[in-house]
């Protein structure tokens, strides 16, 4: 039986004294979204940054295609996996196309040019962000949106077989929104995305796994996790679960007080 693409094994972290994660066991399958869900502090970041080699597990390992990275080249990660991290930064006076274009650095040596391939590729990369009418812009001259729009093009530049997304809707307004997760669920890579939006994660993720506190809750189908009894446990608030009148997908209503009045019906 062929490896998984992508398993974190009892992944562990510990910083300053601190278990910040612990014995995280997650596998994902080619070609399924899993989303990472969990309030501020539960660990999604930290889990992320151990696939995509920020930091090393203090125990445990991630697997890639079953190899443990931790015994694979920086370079060689860098083909398979690409990551859009929260704290991705375009400080350098590059027009969008040169970032764009970075992301064919870990297959290249030396200071070539690109070839005729990976100047396709980082034209369809640009179309399908929709920004090729910014492919001439500076990057210091665009709003947040339409730099993380230019991020997650660089990311498929690469050509990776997993792509690591932290809340990667930031900044983005809806529509952007929208078609970003459209993609992710279409484009056939094993995608590992932490988001806070629950229903946009009910409606493009196959599968959820929901932390606190650094340890897995649960995992499963959308459905399966995001149910009343789950929520208030992990996130505290109340809501009801419907089904989208068109796509039947799971979606939540929060309780929120009505008129000025709490969910119990009296004034705050």
């Amino acid at each position: 039986m062929d490896a998984l693409p992508l398993s974190l094994h009892d992944v562990s972290v510990e910083i300053a004294g601190s278990e910040l994660v612990h014995a995280l066991r997650l596998d994902l399958r080619a070609g399924e979204v899993v989303g990472l869900l969990g309030p501020n502090g539960s660990g999604k970041s930290t889990a992320l940054r151990c696939v995509y080699r920020a930091l090393t597990p203090s125990s445990g390992a991630v697997l890639l295609d079953g190899a443990d990275l931790a015994g694979q080249g920086l370079r060689a990660t860098a083909q398979r996996i690409a990551a859009l991290t929260q704290d991705s930064r375009a400080e350098l006076d590059f027009t969008v196309e040169e970032v764009v274009a970075l992301g064919r650095a870990p297959h290249q040596r030396g200071n070539l040019r690109l070839t005729a391939r990976e100047r396709e590729l980082c034209r369809e990369a640009l179309r399908r962000m929709d920004i090729t009418h910014l492919a001439h812009r500076s990057v210091l001259t665009l709003s947040g949106g339409e730099r993380q729009r230019v991020l997650v093009a660089r990311a498929l530049v690469q050509e990776p077989a997993v792509l690591v997304l932290d809340e990667p809707t930031n900044h983005l307004d809806v529509r952007h929104q929208v078609e970003l997760l459209r993609f992710l669920r279409g484009c056939g890579l094993t995608v590992l995305v932490a988001l806070h939006d629950l229903n946009l994660a009910a409606a493009v993720c196959h599968r959820i796994a929901l932390l606190r506190g650094g340890s897995l809750v649960a995992c499963g189908k959308p459905a399966e996790v995001l149910t009343p009894d789950a929520v208030r446990e992990v996130f505290g608030v109340d809501v009801t679960p419907v089904s989208h009148p068109v796509t039947g997908v799971v979606q939540l209503l929060y309780d929120l007080p009505v008129d000025g009045t709490t969910s119990e019906g009296t004034m705050p």
